[in-house]
Protein backbone atom coordinates (compact mmCIF):
# COMPACT_ATOMS: atom_id res chain seq x y z
CA UNK A 1 0.00 0.00 0.00
CA UNK A 2 1.55 3.63 -0.92
CA UNK A 3 1.61 6.42 1.53
CA UNK A 4 -1.10 8.08 -0.09
CA UNK A 5 -3.71 5.56 -0.01
CA UNK A 6 -2.68 4.72 3.41
CA UNK A 7 -3.38 7.85 4.88
CA UNK A 8 -6.64 8.49 2.54
CA UNK A 9 -7.78 5.42 3.96
CA UNK A 10 -7.66 6.52 7.64
CA UNK A 11 -8.37 9.72 6.47
CA UNK A 12 -12.09 9.13 5.72
CA UNK A 13 -12.82 7.21 8.56
CA UNK A 14 -11.74 10.04 10.61
CA UNK A 15 -14.60 12.11 8.40
CA UNK A 16 -17.34 9.07 8.78
CA UNK A 17 -16.91 8.25 12.89
CA UNK A 18 -15.99 12.06 13.65
CA UNK A 19 -13.29 13.34 16.18
CA UNK A 20 -15.46 12.40 18.93
CA UNK A 21 -15.96 9.16 18.56
CA UNK A 22 -12.17 8.64 18.33
CA UNK A 23 -10.97 10.58 21.37
CA UNK A 24 -10.68 7.38 24.13
CA UNK A 25 -8.68 5.35 21.43
CA UNK A 26 -6.17 8.55 20.57
CA UNK A 27 -5.68 8.91 24.23
CA UNK A 28 -4.61 5.12 24.48
CA UNK A 29 -6.79 3.95 27.54
CA UNK A 30 -7.68 0.67 26.08
CA UNK A 31 -6.38 0.46 22.77
CA UNK A 32 -4.48 -3.03 22.51
CA UNK A 33 -2.22 -1.35 20.22
CA UNK A 34 -0.22 -0.43 23.13
CA UNK A 35 0.33 -3.17 24.83
CA UNK A 36 0.14 -1.61 28.24
CA UNK A 37 -2.03 1.55 29.55
CA UNK A 38 1.10 2.23 31.24
CA UNK A 39 2.87 3.45 27.89
CA UNK A 40 2.81 7.33 27.90
CA UNK A 41 5.16 7.39 25.25
CA UNK A 42 2.98 5.21 22.76
CA UNK A 43 -0.13 7.66 24.38
CA UNK A 44 1.35 10.50 23.40
CA UNK A 45 2.29 8.89 19.87
CA UNK A 46 -1.28 8.25 19.26
CA UNK A 47 -2.28 12.12 20.10
CA UNK A 48 0.45 13.21 17.72
CA UNK A 49 -1.11 11.05 15.34
CA UNK A 50 -4.28 11.55 15.07
CA UNK A 51 -3.44 15.65 15.00
CA UNK A 52 -1.78 15.49 11.62
CA UNK A 53 -3.61 17.19 8.90
CA UNK A 54 -3.48 15.66 5.53
CA UNK A 55 -0.23 16.99 4.15
CA UNK A 56 1.34 15.80 6.82
CA UNK A 57 0.08 12.26 7.02
CA UNK A 58 1.05 12.15 2.98
CA UNK A 59 4.53 13.07 3.97
CA UNK A 60 5.59 11.62 7.27
CA UNK A 61 3.41 8.54 7.58
CA UNK A 62 4.34 5.04 6.06
CA UNK A 63 2.85 1.52 5.70
CA UNK A 64 4.35 -0.46 9.14
CA UNK A 65 6.25 -2.59 6.00
CA UNK A 66 7.99 0.20 4.87
CA UNK A 67 11.82 -0.09 4.25
CA UNK A 68 12.41 2.99 6.10
CA UNK A 69 11.78 1.78 9.42
CA UNK A 70 14.43 -0.62 8.78
CA UNK A 71 17.20 1.63 8.54
CA UNK A 72 19.30 2.49 11.24
CA UNK A 73 22.41 5.53 10.84
CA UNK A 74 24.16 7.26 13.38
CA UNK A 75 23.21 10.56 11.16
CA UNK A 76 20.37 10.97 8.54
CA UNK A 77 16.36 12.05 8.39
CA UNK A 78 14.25 9.29 7.86
CA UNK A 79 11.63 12.23 6.18
CA UNK A 80 12.79 15.73 5.25
CA UNK A 81 10.49 18.53 7.37
CA UNK A 82 12.61 19.24 10.85
CA UNK A 83 10.67 19.50 13.76
CA UNK A 84 10.93 23.10 13.64
CA UNK A 85 9.91 23.73 10.93
CA UNK A 86 6.34 25.32 10.17
CA UNK A 87 5.13 22.13 8.84
CA UNK A 88 4.46 21.08 12.00
CA UNK A 89 2.22 23.20 14.87
CA UNK A 90 3.35 24.54 18.41
CA UNK A 91 1.24 21.84 19.55
CA UNK A 92 2.60 18.61 17.65
CA UNK A 93 6.32 20.31 18.68
CA UNK A 94 5.21 19.99 22.17
CA UNK A 95 3.62 16.63 21.88
CA UNK A 96 6.98 15.40 20.78
CA UNK A 97 8.84 16.39 23.22
CA UNK A 98 6.90 14.78 25.45
CA UNK A 99 7.33 11.19 23.88
CA UNK A 100 11.24 12.16 24.34
CA UNK A 101 10.27 12.76 28.13
CA UNK A 102 8.12 9.58 28.55
CA UNK A 103 10.54 7.53 26.28
CA UNK A 104 13.33 8.78 28.96
CA UNK A 105 14.10 8.25 32.77
CA UNK A 106 14.46 11.80 34.06
CA UNK A 107 18.47 11.75 33.89
CA UNK A 108 18.04 10.23 30.48
CA UNK A 109 15.73 12.97 29.39
CA UNK A 110 18.14 15.42 30.04
CA UNK A 111 20.91 14.15 28.50
CA UNK A 112 19.25 13.33 25.19
CA UNK A 113 18.15 17.23 25.35
CA UNK A 114 21.88 17.99 26.05
CA UNK A 115 23.02 15.96 23.38
CA UNK A 116 20.71 17.39 20.64
CA UNK A 117 21.44 20.71 21.83
CA UNK A 118 25.33 20.07 21.47
CA UNK A 119 25.27 18.29 17.99
CA UNK A 120 22.45 19.64 15.97
CA UNK A 121 21.06 22.91 17.45
CA UNK A 122 17.94 21.05 19.13
CA UNK A 123 15.11 18.97 18.58
CA UNK A 124 13.64 21.80 16.29
CA UNK A 125 16.52 19.95 13.78
CA UNK A 126 15.56 16.21 13.86
CA UNK A 127 13.08 14.52 11.66
CA UNK A 128 10.47 11.94 12.42
CA UNK A 129 8.09 9.21 10.54
CA UNK A 130 5.12 7.26 11.72
CA UNK A 131 4.54 3.76 10.43
CA UNK A 132 1.68 1.63 10.76
CA UNK A 133 -1.30 2.89 12.56
CA UNK A 134 -1.12 3.76 16.36
CA UNK A 135 -4.95 3.69 16.52
CA UNK A 136 -5.44 -0.04 15.14
CA UNK A 137 -2.32 -2.44 15.36
CA UNK A 138 1.59 -2.54 14.82
CA UNK A 139 3.29 1.06 14.70
CA UNK A 140 6.07 3.13 15.24
CA UNK A 141 7.13 6.43 15.67
CA UNK A 142 10.74 6.71 15.04
CA UNK A 143 13.40 10.54 15.19
CA UNK A 144 16.56 10.36 13.82
CA UNK A 145 19.11 12.96 12.81
CA UNK A 146 23.14 13.42 14.09
CA UNK A 147 23.98 10.68 16.64
CA UNK A 148 20.04 9.46 16.90
CA UNK A 149 17.64 7.20 15.38
CA UNK A 150 15.37 6.57 18.14
CA UNK A 151 11.64 4.81 18.33
CA UNK A 152 8.40 4.14 20.15
CA UNK A 153 6.05 0.84 19.52
CA UNK A 154 4.07 0.96 22.28
CA UNK A 155 5.23 -2.99 22.77
CA UNK A 156 3.58 -3.66 19.63
CA UNK A 157 6.13 -5.35 18.18
CA UNK A 158 6.64 -8.14 19.90
CA UNK A 159 10.07 -9.86 20.98
CA UNK A 160 11.73 -6.33 20.39
CA UNK A 161 12.74 -3.72 22.43
CA UNK A 162 12.18 -0.27 21.42
CA UNK A 163 10.29 -2.04 18.64
CA UNK A 164 13.87 -2.11 16.73
CA UNK A 165 17.49 -0.95 16.64
CA UNK A 166 18.38 2.13 18.09
CA UNK A 167 21.48 4.82 17.90
CA UNK A 168 22.84 6.90 20.11
CA UNK A 169 26.10 9.26 20.39
CA UNK A 170 27.52 12.62 21.21
CA UNK A 171 30.31 14.91 19.00
CA UNK A 172 32.49 15.70 21.85
CA UNK A 173 35.94 13.92 21.31
CA UNK A 174 37.25 14.92 24.97
CA UNK A 175 36.06 11.32 27.22
CA UNK A 176 35.99 14.07 29.97
CA UNK A 177 33.40 15.98 28.80
CA UNK A 178 31.04 13.48 26.77
CA UNK A 179 27.78 12.38 27.80
CA UNK A 180 28.16 9.26 27.44
CA UNK A 181 32.25 8.38 28.57
CA UNK A 182 30.45 7.30 31.62
CA UNK A 183 29.44 4.36 30.04
CA UNK A 184 32.91 3.49 29.12
CA UNK A 185 34.12 4.28 32.55
CA UNK A 186 31.39 2.12 34.29
CA UNK A 187 32.45 -1.47 31.82
CA UNK A 188 35.85 -1.15 32.55
CA UNK A 189 35.28 -1.65 35.93
CA UNK A 190 34.43 -5.61 34.48
CA UNK A 191 37.56 -5.30 32.19
CA UNK A 192 39.44 -3.70 35.51
CA UNK A 193 38.52 -7.15 37.65
CA UNK A 194 39.31 -9.85 35.23
CA UNK A 195 42.27 -11.75 35.67
CA UNK A 196 45.03 -12.04 32.94
CA UNK A 197 43.71 -15.32 31.52
CA UNK A 198 40.56 -13.65 31.35
CA UNK A 199 41.99 -10.77 29.68
CA UNK A 200 43.16 -13.06 27.04
CA UNK A 201 39.68 -13.75 25.49
CA UNK A 202 37.85 -10.21 26.54
CA UNK A 203 40.42 -8.09 24.88
CA UNK A 204 40.69 -7.77 21.29
CA UNK A 205 42.58 -5.53 18.66
CA UNK A 206 40.10 -4.44 16.22
CA UNK A 207 36.55 -3.57 16.29
CA UNK A 208 33.53 -4.73 14.16
CA UNK A 209 31.91 -2.14 12.47
CA UNK A 210 29.34 0.55 14.17
CA UNK A 211 26.49 -1.15 12.21
CA UNK A 212 26.92 -5.20 13.01
CA UNK A 213 24.39 -5.61 15.41
CA UNK A 214 22.45 -8.38 14.12
CA UNK A 215 21.04 -10.84 16.32
CA UNK A 216 22.15 -14.23 16.47
CA UNK A 217 20.04 -15.93 18.17
CA UNK A 218 21.33 -19.25 21.21
CA UNK A 219 23.77 -20.75 17.80
CA UNK A 220 25.39 -17.23 17.21
CA UNK A 221 29.32 -16.70 18.11
CA UNK A 222 29.68 -13.72 20.04
CA UNK A 223 33.09 -11.70 20.68
CA UNK A 224 34.97 -11.67 23.56
CA UNK A 225 34.94 -13.20 26.85
CA UNK A 226 31.31 -15.24 28.59
CA UNK A 227 29.98 -13.76 31.50
CA UNK A 228 29.41 -17.84 32.78
CA UNK A 229 33.05 -17.88 32.99
CA UNK A 230 33.22 -14.80 35.56
CA UNK A 231 33.41 -15.27 38.65
CA UNK A 232 29.91 -14.19 40.76
CA UNK A 233 31.61 -10.81 41.59
CA UNK A 234 31.96 -10.21 38.30
CA UNK A 235 28.83 -11.01 37.16
CA UNK A 236 27.39 -8.78 39.68
CA UNK A 237 29.97 -5.76 37.78
CA UNK A 238 28.20 -7.02 34.07
CA UNK A 239 24.57 -7.11 36.12
CA UNK A 240 25.64 -3.31 37.42
CA UNK A 241 26.58 -2.40 33.82
CA UNK A 242 23.44 -3.49 32.34
CA UNK A 243 21.93 -1.24 34.58
CA UNK A 244 23.56 1.73 34.20
CA UNK A 245 22.83 0.96 30.27
CA UNK A 246 19.69 1.18 30.77
CA UNK A 247 19.34 3.71 33.24
CA UNK A 248 18.32 6.61 30.41
CA UNK A 249 15.13 5.02 29.30
CA UNK A 250 11.61 4.73 30.85
CA UNK A 251 11.19 1.85 33.25
CA UNK A 252 9.39 -0.30 31.32
CA UNK A 253 11.98 -0.48 28.29
CA UNK A 254 14.36 -1.23 31.00
CA UNK A 255 12.43 -4.21 31.93
CA UNK A 256 11.34 -5.25 28.79
CA UNK A 257 15.40 -5.38 28.43
CA UNK A 258 16.21 -7.46 30.67
CA UNK A 259 12.88 -9.90 30.37
CA UNK A 260 14.02 -10.55 26.57
CA UNK A 261 17.85 -11.24 28.00
CA UNK A 262 16.67 -13.65 30.43
CA UNK A 263 14.16 -15.16 27.35
CA UNK A 264 17.83 -15.44 25.60
CA UNK A 265 19.19 -17.67 28.24
CA UNK A 266 19.93 -14.98 31.27
CA UNK A 267 22.89 -12.91 32.27
CA UNK A 268 24.95 -15.84 31.52
CA UNK A 269 24.70 -16.32 28.28
CA UNK A 270 26.12 -12.80 26.93
CA UNK A 271 29.56 -12.10 26.08
CA UNK A 272 31.57 -8.37 26.66
CA UNK A 273 34.45 -7.88 24.32
CA UNK A 274 37.27 -4.69 24.74
CA UNK A 275 39.20 -3.30 21.90
CA UNK A 276 42.71 -2.10 21.82
CA UNK A 277 41.62 0.11 18.72
CA UNK A 278 40.50 3.39 19.24
CA UNK A 279 41.95 4.11 23.21
CA UNK A 280 42.00 7.90 23.06
CA UNK A 281 43.94 8.60 25.59
CA UNK A 282 46.58 5.35 25.79
CA UNK A 283 45.42 4.76 29.49
CA UNK A 284 43.52 1.65 28.44
CA UNK A 285 40.42 2.62 29.79
CA UNK A 286 39.03 0.74 26.56
CA UNK A 287 36.35 3.30 24.69
CA UNK A 288 35.18 0.48 22.09
CA UNK A 289 33.44 -2.07 24.08
CA UNK A 290 30.59 -4.78 23.27
CA UNK A 291 27.99 -6.69 25.66
CA UNK A 292 26.48 -9.52 23.06
CA UNK A 293 24.54 -12.67 23.40
CA UNK A 294 21.59 -14.24 21.81
CA UNK A 295 19.16 -11.15 22.18
CA UNK A 296 21.44 -8.74 23.20
CA UNK A 297 23.74 -6.23 21.12
CA UNK A 298 25.40 -3.18 22.62
CA UNK A 299 28.00 -2.08 19.98
CA UNK A 300 29.39 1.37 21.75
CA UNK A 301 32.34 3.16 19.69
CA UNK A 302 33.74 5.99 22.04
CA UNK A 303 36.28 6.98 19.13
CA UNK A 304 36.95 9.70 18.25
CA UNK A 305 33.39 10.31 19.17
CA UNK A 306 30.61 8.35 20.71
CA UNK A 307 28.41 6.45 18.38
CA UNK A 308 26.40 3.18 19.93
CA UNK A 309 24.17 0.89 17.65
CA UNK A 310 22.12 -1.22 20.28
CA UNK A 311 19.67 -4.04 19.28
CA UNK A 312 17.18 -6.12 21.67
CA UNK A 313 15.00 -8.42 20.80
CA UNK A 314 14.77 -12.60 20.10
CA UNK A 315 16.30 -13.51 16.87
CA UNK A 316 14.30 -14.52 13.68
CA UNK A 317 14.58 -17.73 12.87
Amino acid sequence: MSPQSFTSDRRRFLNLVGGAALAAPILGASNPAFGSSASKAADHVAEFYGSLSEKQLTTICFPFEHKLRNRINANWHVTKPRIGEDFYTDAQRDLVKKILRSMSSEEGYKRLIQQMDDDYFGVEEYSMAVFGDPEAGEFQWMLTGRHLTLRVDGNSIKNSAFGGPIVYGHADEDPDTNLYHYQTKQTNKVFEALNPEQVKSALLKKAPRETDVLLQGANGKFQGLAVKDMASDQQTLVKESLQVLLAPYAEEDSKEVMDLIEQGGGLEKLHMAFYQQGDLKEDKVWDMWRVEGPSLVWNFRGAPHVHAYINIGMAKS
